[in-house]
């Protein structure tokens, strides 16, 4: 991963990242309310070896050296039973001197004859007792019971407070302030750690960097999510001033200049699996391509769950397999929609072999037709990786779009996808991301640009032909389309 990748991160997962972090000063804080406040007092004691009187320099050093390595054995017998025991007795605690012992902790200073003895516990006043009487305890033991030579009237060692315990003002802890800075970054280091590994363990595609690592066929481009694309699928007719009607025609755009080794302008618009938006790329594609004069044929290939007839608006009820099957002519069956040269080919009755139909030479001449009558011919084909027909009809034409939307398709289906119509042979076009977020870090440029208000005299004159049922209806359909198709040349 790259600094971009990492920056693209904060970017997409800073909501989870700041919960994180509040989630951990919450954490904190409560953990410093419900533990009990508890207080801290040290008492310091002095060390040091009884000299006769005139004893020479060497002597006193001799007992310093002897007190310094004497404190490393005295600051263990600080929490000792034999000292605890008269300092429960002393203070009439009601507890142990097992119980006592850990609150009690006793060290010495690198290469000094000090000892610190501090106390914790709840109440300051009981710490600081605890720790004046464990000091007096201590000396008297040391003094008169361990290091006191029998017959002798002193021991050599003498221990001396010289710093007592006073009854401490503040609790030592919780430490309010150390626990929010650490549940800052224990919350923010949880955010972070979950962020970059939902971003490594997601495997759907949301922007096309994702799709340059998966592919180098070229990013033909971007379809803003629309929210209300089910109310109005045609979005470049019916609101040609949006942001997502805009799109589509940089599309167009990018079309055009695909080099097909001047191979028929005839292309398969097909998914990895269903819900990627493709049939309504098809649809605003051909209509964005006819605004600029150009002829186009739209195609209904997908014989088992058609689309295109009811997003254009016309009558389905015969179309393409009544042409291959031979039981329509092409002229009769194409329907023109709008002012342009748009003809749309609905799917007709659905087939119990849409792959046969679609692989069959009659499909090859139908296209042979299509490409020599019009300037592009789009095909909208199922998804490749649940049917072959996408990948059949690829073979025929002269290349393949394959559709991939932002958030669903997962990189290892645009992998398959891509693999299935290298594996036969076809030309991939290239692909188009569908459903980019118009917010955040994979959001699509126009999602932050737009004309403006759109008045209703701004729409285009000719509206979409009402969907019509009945064998009337039809007759009536296809006389109109012989009418127009016999009027272009299309026989």
């Amino acid at each position: 991963m790259e600094l971009k990748d990492y920056v693209r991160i904060l970017h997409k997962s800073w909501i989870l990242i700041v919960a994180c972090t509040l989630l951990g000063i919450g954490a904190a804080a409560a953990y410093s309310l419900v533990l009990p406040a508890k207080y801290q007092t040290t008492t310091q004691l002095y060390v040091s070896v009884r000299a006769s009187e005139g004893a020479a320099t060497g002597d006193l050093v001799q007992g310093t050296s002897f007190a310094r390595q004497a404190v490393t054995s005295y600051v263990d017998v600080v929490n000792s039973a034999l000292v605890l025991d008269k300092v429960v007795d002393e203070l009439d605690l009601d507890t142990t001197a097992q119980q006592l012992a850990p609150s009690i902790t006793a060290n010495s200073p690198l290469n000094t004859v000090l000892i610190d003895v501090t106390v914790t516990n709840t109440d300051p006043v009981e710490a600081a007792e605890i720790a004046n009487a464990v000091g007096a305890t201590f000396a008297d033991v040391v003094t008169n019971q361990l290091e006191k030579p029998e017959g002798e009237t002193a021991s050599p060692v003498k221990i001396e407070t010289i710093q007592p315990a006073v009854v401490p003002a503040n609790p030592s802890s919780p430490n309010v302030p150390l626990n929010i800075v650490l549940g800052v970054l224990v919350g923010l280091a949880i955010g972070l750690g979950t962020a970059v590994l939902r971003s490594v363990l997601d495997t759907r595609i949301h922007s096309s960097h994702d799709i340059e690592l998966v592919t180098d066929a070229p990013i033909l481009g971007g379809i803003a999510l629309d929210p209300e694309a089910k109310k109005r699928p045609l979005v470049v007719h019916a609101d040609p001033r949006s942001p997502r009607a805009e799109s589509f025609r940089s599309l167009r755009t990018n079309l055009q200049f695909v080099n097909l080794d001047a191979g028929p302008r005839s292309f398969v618009i097909t998914s990895s699996i269903p819900g990627e938006g493709k049939s309504t790329t098809s649809a605003n594609l051909a209509i964005a391509l006819a605004e600029t004069g150009a002829s186009v044929a739209l195609i209904d290939g997908d014989l088992r769950l058609p689309r295109v007839a009811d997003y254009m608006g016309v009558e389905g009820g015969v179309g393409l397999t009544d042409v291959l099957i031979g039981r329509a002519e092409l002229a009769d069956v194409l329907q023109k929609w709008g002012r342009g040269k748009l003809y749309v080919l609905p799917s007709g009755r659905v087939p119990p072999n849409p792959s046969e139909l679609l692989g069959s030479a009659a499909m090859k001449r139908l296209l042979n037709t299509l490409t020599e009558q019009f300037d592009i011919v789009l095909i909208d084909a199922p998804p490749l990786l649940l049917v072959t027909d996408a990948a059949v009809v690829s073979k025929l034409a002269g290349g393949a779009i394959v559709v991939a939307a932002s958030g669903r398709t997962k990189k290892n289906e645009l992998v398959a996808s891509v693999r299935t119509l290298e594996s036969i042979g076809s030309h991939l076009a290239g692909v188009v991301v569908t459903m980019l977020p118009t917010k955040g870090p994979d959001s699509y440029a126009y999602g932050q640009y737009s004309y403006g208000n759109f008045e209703e005299h701004d729409a285009p004159v000719d509206q979409v032909a009402r969907k019509k049922t009945g064998r009337a209806a039809v007759g009536k359909t296809a006389a109109k389309g012989r009418r127009s198709l016999r009027g272009a040349g299309v026989k």
